[in-house]
């Protein structure tokens, strides 16, 4: 079984920062592309940035030069660097994983969410 744990978010002025994090655990063979979604009030659930295993990086438009994403293969975990954080990034934030496990089995698994508001 794969489990992904989110942690880093909370509540930051306009203007502020914050870092995510998202560690992988269980049955993992190999992880793939791993990314940052988001879903804010009344809003469908969008691709913020994504990093393939060998660090190759895209991110939507309204992020770029503000969010970087990074990972540690090492440890399975992925980060997402937020800086100038702006009211319309709030959202909750979800971690995703393409992995193949031990029983050869590939699938996109998407962590529990963490909460990020800015507003003063």
């Amino acid at each position: 079984q794969v489990q992904l744990v989110e942690s880093g978010g909370g509540l930051v002025q306009p203007g502020g920062s914050l870092r995510l994090s998202c560690a992988a655990s269980g049955t993992i063979s190999s992880i793939y592309t791993m990314g940052w979604y988001r879903q804010g009030p009344g809003k469908q659930r969008e691709l913020v940035a994504r990093i393939t295993r060998d660090g190759l990086t895209n991110y939507v438009d309204s992020v770029k030069g503000r969010f970087t994403i990074s990972r540690d293969n090492a440890k399975n975990t992925v980060y997402l660097q937020m800086n100038s954080l702006e009211p319309e990034d709030t959202a909750v934030y979800y971690c995703n994983a393409n992995i193949r496990d031990y029983s050869n089995n590939f699938s996109s698994y998407w962590g529990q969410g963490t909460q990020v508001t800015v507003s003063s």
